[in-house]
């Protein structure tokens, strides 16, 4: 079997690691990997291989996490210039600076795209798209070094535009239509909708990656609905390696948009995912842009605090489960040195008993007159954040009010703990906390430290969207760094609201800043820090709120306003 056939297979395990991939070949294990510029590698492994599958699904840091679209359905088709006007995007498009994005590449990795749609041609009727990584589409065209999927070249969709069949050359679909409606708000122009669409840099090119949907094995440990969009840590790791390339192929800046997000991870930035999207922050050209997600008012983030001296070291928390719901998974992230054990009690009254875990450990409760079945794992240290996370499968819950009552060990030092459900769409059935906090409700990897991560607004009043994620980080770091518009947006498909819209809006802005910086170079070593700090400094900001702030972040985004910082006005 070869690699591609065991990336795609249900029968092989996917693992992020950053251990010696040698360790495997000593013990002969059945395997492949795909290495990430040194940092990790995507492991592929037989679960033959594997003597204990519990040992591999409660590794946290090697199981990949699941990501979600971050995004409503659309409604009406106007087109509403407000969102570019209110974030300096217009201002800048006309001269003096003319900034379209000319110059500059925006990868775009999600769905795929509508390669047809003219929102994504030039003025001669030619594709903008320099190329496109279908990773569900299998053949012998995959990218150099990642042996599965397809890549289609520019030249190959200009092929397909002519022909009367163009699906019939290049067989890439965006079947749900949110990777081709992101890629309009950042780079659409304005040949889209009958010439009355434009995006904010209507002049870049564009890359998109189409990921894969998670493999079954996945989907059913982390109990997805059938048929919800959801997508593996690795695919989406391995379609940022492709996207950066391209700032060496064709010696452009590249602007990497995510409007993915999970609940999964520990809130400040420490997964793989987030960890790689700082590394490739880091380097000169490149920039990355995440959304915050729709979690902020979905009850799905509960903050406890324990005080030996005021509540006996123990607090409850409770979470109301839907009628037919399938399950859920819930965890619980520490603070060093604290150490804290769970018991749970059932709507029913049946009861779970403190569970102290070892290093790494597991255990299975089925319950004797419900027919819920709930698996406890910890790990003491977890090796990306050093942090103690407690992770529940809870499997077929009984509809009603379960309580988890949260104790320490030992003396209490911090006491802080924090817990997260799933992203809304990951259930179907609503699940959430009684007590829950809209705050510390940014959807991974919105935490990395330098990603520019946005959250959403109403262009139309200023008023914060109230489903947007809001910040701090888990450990106080201050995320998000901006608020962008993201209500009720104009796509190439209609209105739509959500967070991969602020985001994509604010990719395209960061576009125009990089044609300034690098493509006319004025600033041609510029990375996300440094844009991140120029939007900072030319935000848009209210009196009447204190920056920075857990929802607007530093401000609202404003591209002319960098401008105007820069200048001194």
């Amino acid at each position: 079997m070869d690699c591609r056939d065991r990336i795609l297979s249900n029968q092989y395990y996917d693992v992020i690691t950053n251990f010696p991939v040698g360790m495997l070949e000593d013990a002969g294990l059945d395997f492949c990997r795909i290495n990430i510029e040194g940092l990790y590698d995507a492991v592929y492994v037989s679960q033959t291989s594997i003597r204990n599958t519990t040992d591999y699904i409660f590794d946290y840091k090697a199981v990949p996490k699941l990501y979600g679209l971050m995004q409503t359905e659309a409604v009406g088709r106007s087109f509403d210039p407000n969102s570019l006007i209110v974030s300096g995007i217009t201002q800048v498009q006309r001269p003096p600076l003319s900034l379209s994005g000319r110059g500059t590449v925006i990868c775009i990795i999600d769905t795929g795209i509508d390669y047809t749609d003219m929102a994504f041609r030039d003025s001669e009727g030619n594709s903008r798209i320099l190329a496109i990584w279908d990773q569900t589409v299998q053949g012998n065209r995959a990218p150099e070094g990642l042996p599965y999927g397809t890549e289609y070249t520019r030249e190959e969709i200009d092929r397909a535009l002519q022909a009367q069949d163009p699906y019939s050359v290049v067989p890439s679909r965006d079947e749900n239509g949110h990777g081709s409606v992101m890629a309009g708000v950042a780079a659409g122009s304005r040949l889209g909708d009958g010439g009355s669409y434009l995006g904010a840099a209507p002049d870049a090119d564009i890359v998109v990656v189409k990921l894969k949907q998670v493999k079954q094995y996945l989907r059913d440990f982390y109990m997805v609905p059938a048929g919800v969009p959801a997508y593996e840590e690795t695919d989406i790791m391995l379609g940022v390696l492709y996207a950066d390339r391209f700032a060496i192929q064709f010696e452009r800046p590249v602007v990497i948009c995510l409007g993915l997000g999970t609940n999964y991870g520990d809130h400040a930035g420490s997964s793989p995912l987030s960890r790689y999207l700082d590394f490739v922050s880091g380097k000169r050209s490149r920039a990355v842009v995440v959304c915050g997600g729709n979690e902020g008012n979905a009850g799905h983030h509960f903050r406890g605090s324990l005080d030996s001296a005021g509540n006996a070291g123990t607090q409850p928390v409770e979470v109301r489960v839907g009628e037919n719901a399938e399950g859920f998974v819930l965890e619980l992230w520490g603070n060093v040195p604290d150490v804290f054990t769970l018991s749970v009690r059932s709507p029913g009254g049946e009861t779970i008993p403190p569970v102290r875990l070892g290093v790494r450990d597991s255990i299975t409760y089925s319950f004797v007159y419900e027919r819920t079945k709930i698996t406890i794992a910890g790990t003491l240290v977890e090796p990306a954040s050093g942090e103690e996370v407690i992770l529940l499968r809870v499997a077929l819950p009984t509809p009603g009010i379960w309580t988890f009552e949260v104790q320490a060990v030992g003396d209490i030092h911090n006491g802080t703990f924090h817990m997260w459900l799933p992203v809304t769409q990951f259930m179907n059935a609503p699940v959430y906390f009684l007590e829950a906090t809209p705050y510390v409700t940014l959807t991974g990897p919105a935490m990395a430290r330098d990603v520019i991560s946005v959250s959403t607004y109403n262009a139309a009043n200023n008023s914060f969207f109230i489903d947007s994620g809001r910040g701090f980080t888990r450990t106080g770091a201050v995320k998000p760094d901006l608020a962008a518009p993201g209500v009720d947006m104009s796509t190439i498909q209609g209105r739509d609201t959500g967070s991969s819209l602020a985001a994509a809006l604010a990719a395209g802005a960061v576009a125009q800043f990089m044609q300034w910086a690098v493509v006319e170079g004025n600033s041609p070593m510029v990375a996300s820090r440094e844009i991140r700090n120029y939007f900072i400094r030319g935000a848009s900001r209210s009196y009447d709120l204190t920056y920075p702030s857990r929802e607007w972040g530093y401000g609202r985004l404003n591209v002319a306003g960098a401008f105007d910082a820069l200048i001194g006005v």
